[in-house]
């Protein structure tokens, strides 16, 4: 990025809609593998309800429509209040669309046929909702009553079920509500690479907007101020009008609110000269996002004490990387990250005494009290973190992993160790006699007002290790320097086109 103007090197990439066409082949072809393997016949349909449009509270105001993400990865509708269907004999995929009343062409614009949606998406056939009952009895190759395989299914990260179809007349259909969910959910944990190409130019994008916001910081500005940088920065140069999540932007002591940024914490703080800052903020392009935390001191020089726990971070952070590949455990990842983190924190004199004992007693749960990482994709925290009977686990620290799984070739997970100084943890700590005799209190109490750093990158699993999608700088002297103005070009990664992984 050159230093003297707001420009891009990017822009927005084609959309393949045949990434959809495959995500829908894979699904047919683990759901027929898994039929087969229990002696059920081939036949029946997956049904997916899209989602539908949200008006705020009572009142007629829209709220700005974000696709249901199950029925993005299979049909990649934009429009709300569809339905999509995939019948396992044939392979056929259709989609369900509203039946609009005329006045629709005069508040909301043309009316698009069925053909339109036909050929924008790739599916097979497009028909009416109110259709669905006849079009599935007709097409059901079977004797007996049609069976509907229907989305039902615990997300993991929010102990929320999803909501399988309903339409007038599904009673005249046998239902499964067991069998696609599972299924559905681990297609979606590893990527192809038109997937990827998607993730990594949303992480482009991005990098771009946090080295922006980087270079644009200063002393006196408001918090909310930087999220309105980046916010600009990845719609007008990324067509990326959606966000994966709410930004956190946190300076200061703001920096060890772990989720810092909603509507009670918004974003609202005048930055201080010696503050820290924690941007926490990812663009999602066409449905994929990204998740990227950047930490850097608001003034563009790091102190001796900003630079002793961003060091601890960053080479917690880069360790982890450097020893990703499939069958890792990701619990061995998130205690290699405390581990140094604890070990740094005791050459820098915070924490005295045997780190192996440190880890024993879990007092890396009170510096980072977060897990390492989570699965990334169409959502920001992306479904199959544990699998079906998988126990979490209970340890502190460890009990907020996302997912306690092995890595596998294509999965994207985030890498984000943070080393946070947050009162409400580190107050008992400082008086629990199983860990209190660890702690240097003078030091620790000089740094009660400190905050916290993270820094996190999107990793994408290849077969011999990993490649990091997120192009920030993150070096001290990269940091300082990008701050003074120097250039930082994005280094571009492709993946080829198809199905195949990295």
């Amino acid at each position: 990025m050159d230093s003297s103007s707001s420009s891009s090197s990017l822009s927005p990439p084609m959309i393949p809609m045949e990434l959809h066409l495959l995500n829908r082949e894979k699904l047919l072809n683990s759901l027929r593998e898994h039929l087969s393997s229990s002696s059920r016949p081939l036949q029946g349909f997956v049904l997916l309800q899209g989602g539908e449009e949200q008006t705020r509270h009572c009142t007629d105001h829209l709220e700005l429509f974000r696709q249901e993400s199950y029925f993005a990865y299979l049909f990649g509708v934009q429009e709300p209040g569809f339905y999509g269907a995939i019948d396992i004999a044939s392979g056929k995929s259709m989609l369900f669309a509203p039946r609009l009343p005329a006045d629709y062409a005069v508040w909301m614009g043309e009316i698009k046929s069925l053909t339109h949606f036909q050929a924008k998406y790739k599916v097979t056939q497009v028909f009416y909702i109110d259709e669905i009952k006849e079009v599935l009895s007709n097409q059901y190759q079977a004797m007996g009553t049609p069976l509907l395989f229907l989305l039902h299914g615990l997300n993991t990260d929010s102990n929320k079920y999803s909501k399988p179809a309903e339409f007038q007349g599904i009673k005249k259909f046998q239902t499964d509500l067991n069998t696609l969910h599972p299924i559905l959910t681990e297609c979606r944990v590893t990527k192809s690479n038109l997937e990827l190409a998607l993730i990594q130019f949303a992480n482009d994008i991005s990098t771009e907007a946090h080295v922006e916001v980087m270079r644009k910081t200063k002393v006196g500005m408001k918090e909310y101020q930087l999220e309105s940088m980046f916010l600009h920065h990845t719609y007008m140069y990324g067509g990326c009008r959606h966000c994966s999540y709410t930004c956190i932007c946190a300076t200061g002591d703001n920096s060890a609110v772990l989720h810092y940024g909603h509507a009670a914490a918004p974003n609202d703080k005048t930055l201080r000269e010696g503050d820290m800052a924690l941007l926490d903020m990812g663009a999602e392009y066409h449905f994929y996002g990204s998740d990227i935390t950047c930490s850097f001191p608001v003034n563009g020089k790091f102190t001796r004490d900003q630079s002793l726990v961003y060091t601890a971070v960053l080479d917690a952070h880069d360790a982890v990387i450097s020893a990703m590949s499939p069958g890792v455990s990701w619990v061995d990842m998130h205690k290699l990250a405390e581990k140094i983190i604890l070990e740094s924190l005791k050459k820098g004199h915070l924490l005295v005494g045997d780190v192996d004992k440190m880890m024993t007693e879990r007092l890396g749960a009170v510096f980072m009290p977060h897990g390492l990482g989570h699965l990334l994709g169409i959502d920001t925290h992306d479904p199959g973190g544990y699998l079906k009977g998988a126990e979490r686990p209970k340890e502190p620290g460890l009990s907020s992993l996302r997912t306690s799984r092995k890595l596998l070739e294509g999965m994207v997970i985030t890498v984000e160790p943070g080393c946070y100084f947050i009162d409400a943890l580190l107050l008992p700590a400082l008086e629990s006699p199983s860990v209190s005799e660890f702690f240097n209190h003078g030091e620790i109490n000089r740094f009660r007002a400190f905050g916290g750093v993270r820094i996190e990158s999107d990793v994408c699993v290849t077969a011999n290790g990993c490649i990091n999608m997120t192009k920030c700088p993150r070096k001290i002297e990269e940091i300082e320097a990008v701050m003074a103005g120097v250039p930082w070009p994005i280094k571009k990664t492709t993946f080829p086109s198809g199905n195949g992984q990295v």
